[in-house]
């Protein structure tokens, strides 16, 4: 069987695993999972526990969570190198290392945000207090970012890997809270516009954005999430 992505809209981050399903080539199906409502459900439970999305059934049925660890799978399938490096050698530690540090430090620091921003009744000074340190989180964040970002067209070498996708999904946060100056990170704001032009970035945006683009011809379609829980549900990840 094709492996399966469960992936998260609206601004899931999973959009970047999209992208890199589609710049690898390889046979895969997609299905979606609105994070305002589905992942809520006890059904979405039996499928991930942690109520979070990405999901990848992978193609022996196993149910696999985590970016990394989906990352690391699609990196192991990648013989052709299209959207990695060959293990061992100085681009491929370079790409985990950024990898790393967008999954858990820069992904992390908008953390306050969303959780201002997804308190019910909330108090205004606490809501003030998460703002206030999430903006600054992210700000730091950034400008690490900024200081990695080499002068090479993608943020390891000249084509887009698994560094480029990981950060792409996330990257759009700052503009939806508002967090950030993109004139304050020129080396930034323009890999960014390099990534949102490949043509993976930009069918993997219109799937999040519910359209049905042609691409490369790997994706083979969706699947429906009712049917991935009935099928897979009982095989969840630790």
């Amino acid at each position: 069987m094709e492996p399966i992505l469960l992936y998260g809209f609206p601004l899931g981050s999973s959009m970047g695993l999209v992208a890199a399903l589609e710049q690898l080539g390889q046979p895969y199906r997609l299905s979606r999972v609105d994070m305002l409502v589905d992942m809520a459900t006890d059904a979405y439970g039996r499928i991930n526990d942690r109520r979070e999305t990405p999901v990848l059934i992978t193609d022996d049925g196993r149910v696999l969570t985590e970016t990394m660890a989906i990352a690391g799978w699609l990196e192991a399938r990648d013989t052709q190198r299209r959207i990695s490096y060959a293990p061992g050698t100085p681009d491929a530690d370079r790409m985990h290392q950024i990898m790393a540090f967008v999954n858990t430090g820069f992904t992390g620091s908008f953390s306050p945000l969303w959780t201002a921003l997804e308190m019910k009744n909330p108090d205004p000074a606490t809501l003030e207090i998460l703002r206030a340190h999430g903006r600054k989180s992210v700000i730091s964040r950034h400008a690490r970012l900024e200081a990695m970002i080499a002068d090479t067209p993608f943020l390891v070498g000249n084509k887009l890997t698994l560094a480029d996708t990981t950060l792409i999904g996330v990257a759009r946060w700052a503009e939806f809270h508002d967090a950030v100056d993109p004139a304050a990170y020129p080396k930034l704001t323009a890999l960014r516009r390099r990534i949102e032009a490949e043509p993976a970035v930009r069918f993997a945006q219109a799937i999040e954005d519910g359209q049905t683009p042609a691409g490369s011809g790997a994706c083979k379609g969706h699947v429906p999430l009712a049917e991935v829980i009935e099928r897979f549900g009982a095989r969840r990840a630790a």
